[in-house]
C-alpha cells in the first residue's frame, strides 16, 4: 500500500499500548481495518531493564514476552492485506526477536517475508564512559549495578528499514511516538527540517500510542464520561494527510469512543509543556491545537506545530536497587480498621527489636489511607472490612523475605480474626534519565528473512 500522491491519506492502526494489552483488537484491525499499518507499542521505562535482565540469563531472550502470540494472530493476515507491521516489542533484543518473527512466519508459510531490526538503543558502553568521565547522572546510577542504559531513538532508522523494504520493523527503545512518525516519513516524504509536519506526525503517534485510551479506556468514570463496551474496546486508526493532520476513528461495531474529549485528554497525556513537548525527532507546540467532532467516532486533530528537535537523546537507565519484601493479611467485621491497625503497629515494632535492615517502610490499610494517606482519609466512613499491607526495600533478599514472615505470624500472634495472608518478594529496577549527545548514537538495521 506505498503512496506516492500528495494527497494520499496514511492509515495507521494502534495494535497495542503496552506490553500486556488485549490482542483481539489487533487481529480485528489486521482482519477488517483499512489500514497501511499496525503499529504495536510495548515498552516502558521499566520493562526494558526487566529484559535486559532477561537477556543476561538467556540471550535468545530479552524481547517483549507477548511478540509471538502477537505475531501468530496477526501477520497472515497483515501479510494477505499489505499491512507493514511496526513494533518496538524487540526491547533489550531486537535481533533475538527478528528471528522469532521470522520462524513464526516459516511456521504459517509466509516465505519471503522481510523482517527489520532495528539496533543501536544499547548506549551502556557510552554511558559507562561517560561516568568515569565524571558526569554526574550517569555517576550516581553507577552507585548500584547499572543494568542497562538504553536511548530513545526516532523515527530515522524506522524510515530506513520500510524504505528498504520492510515488511515488519521490529525495534528497541525508540520513543512512542516515533513507531506512527516513520511510516508518515517514508508514506508522505516529509523533509528531515520540515518540523510542523513532522511534530503533526509526532502528535498522531502520541494520540494512538496508547491504544485503547484514545478509545475510552481509561478515560471512563461512571455518571461523569460513561463509555459503553470497554469489554469489547475498539483500538484506534488514525487517518493522516500530507499536511500531518490526524483523523481518529475506530472500527464500526467495537466498544468505546472516538470524542472530543477522550483524545483532549490522550493529547495532554503525560505532556509536561504543551508548548514544548521534546520527542527526538521534533519539538511540538500543541497549545493552539484544535480538536473537532465531524462524525460519531471520527475526530480531527489540527494546528500543531514544531520546531527543530533536541541536539541530545533521552536515555533511561536500568540499575539494580535491592529487593522489596511484602506481606499483606485481611481483617473484617466490627473492629476490623481497629485490628488492622494494631497488626501494622505489631509488625513495625517486630521489626524494630528483630532488627531487620530495611528501607522505605510502607505500613498501610487498604481501602482506608494505602493510596492518598491518612490526612486525605480522615474522615470517611469506617469500612466493613480491611487489608494491611506492609512492604519494606531490603538490601538483600534474605531480608525482604522476613517483611512477609512477619505477616505471616500475625495468624497465631497477631489480633484476632485476621486470614488470607499472602507474602512476596521481588527485586527492585530502579529508573532514571540521563542525556547524550545525538552524534554518540548509532542506530543500525540487522535483516531477517523467513
Amino acid at each position: 500500500m506505498s503512496g506516492t500522491a500528495l494527497s494520499r491519506v496514511v492509515r495507521l492502526g494502534a495494535g497495542a499500548g503496552y506490553s500486556g494489552d488485549r490482542i483481539e483488537p489487533a487481529i480485528e484491525l489486521a482482519e477488517r481495518a483499512p489500514i497501511d499499518y499496525l503499529v504495536f507499542e510495548c515498552l516502558a521505562e521499566r520493562t526494558i531493564a526487566l529484559a535486559q535482565q532477561e537477556r543476561r540469563r538467556d540471550p535468545t531472550r530479552g524481547y517483549d514476552p507477548f511478540l509471538e502470540a502477537r505475531m501468530r494472530a496477526v501477520l497472515r493476515a497483515c501479510r494477505q492485506r499489505g499491512i507493514r507491521v511496526v513494533t518496538n516489542a524487540g526491547a533489550a533484543n531486537p535481533v533475538a526477536a527478528a528471528r522469532a518473527v521470522a520462524g513464526i512466519a516459516r511456521e504459517l508459510g509466509l516465505s519471503g517475508l522481510r523482517i527489520a531490526a532495528v539496533v543501536g538503543d544499547d548506549v551502556l558502553t557510552a554511558v559507562q564512559r561517560r561516568a568515569a568521565a565524571g558526569a554526574p547522572a550517569e555517576s550516581d546510577a553507577l552507585r548500584s549495578e547499572l543494568l542497562s542504559a538504553n536511548a530513545y531513538l526516532g523515527a530515522e532508522p524506522i524510515v530506513q528499514a520500510l524504505e528498504e523494504g520492510a515488511e515488519v520493523v521490529i525495534t528497541g527503545r525508540v520513543a512512542d511516538s516515533s513507531l506512527f512518525l516513520a511510516p508518515l516519513v517514508h508514506e508522505h516524504g516529509w523533509s528531515a527540517d520540515d518540523w510542523t509536519r513532522r511534530a503533526r506526525g509526532a502528535v498522531a503517534g502520541h494520540l494512538l500510542e496508547c491504544a485503547g485510551q484514545v478509545t475510552g479506556g481509561y478515560f471512563a468514570d461512571p455518571t461523569f464520561k460513561d463509555v459503553s463496551g470497554l469489554s469489547r474496546l475498539g483500538f484506534p486508526i488514525g487517518e493522516v494527510d500530507a499536511d500531518g493532520d490526524i483523523t481518529v476513528t475506530k472500527l464500526a461495531g467495537t466498544g468505546g469512543c472516538v470524542t472530543a474529549r477522550t483524545c483532549a485528554e490522550q493529547l495532554l497525556y503525560e505532556v509536561h509543556d504543551p508548548r514544548a513537548y521534546v520527542t527526538p525527532d521534533v519539538v511540538v507546540d500543541v497549545s493552539e491545537a484544535t480538536i473537532s467532532e465531524l462524525a460519531p467516532d471520527r475526530v480531527r486533530v489540527e494546528g500543531v506545530i514544531g520546531r527543530e528537535r533536541p541536539a541530545q537523546l533521552k536515555v533511561s537507565l536500568g540499575r539494580s536497587d535491592g529487593f522489596i519484601g511484602e506481606g499483606q493479611i485481611s481483617y473484617a467485621g466490627p473492629g476490623a480498621v481497629a485490628r488492622g491497625r494494631l497488626a501494622l503497629d505489631v509488625v513495625a515494632e517486630r521489626l524494630r527489636l528483630t532488627g531487620v535492615p530495611h528501607d522505605e517502610l510502607r505500613l498501610e490499610l487498604i481501602g482506608v489511607d494505602a493510596l492518598h494517606g491518612a490526612v486525605l482519609a480522615h474522615g470517611t466512613g469506617e469500612p466493613y472490612e480491611v487489608r494491611a499491607r506492609v512492604a519494606a526495600r531490603c538490601a538483600n533478599l534474605c531480608d525482604a523475605r522476613r517483611i512477609g514472615d512477619e505477616v505471616e505470624m500475625l495468624y497465631t500472634n497477631g489480633p484476632a480474626g485476621g486470614g488470607g495472608v499472602a507474602k512476596s518478594t521481588r527485586e527492585v529496577v530502579g529508573v532514571t534519565s540521563t542525556f547524550v549527545p545525538r552524534d554518540e548514537v548509532h542506530p543500525a538495521i540487522e535483516w531477517e528473512e523467513a
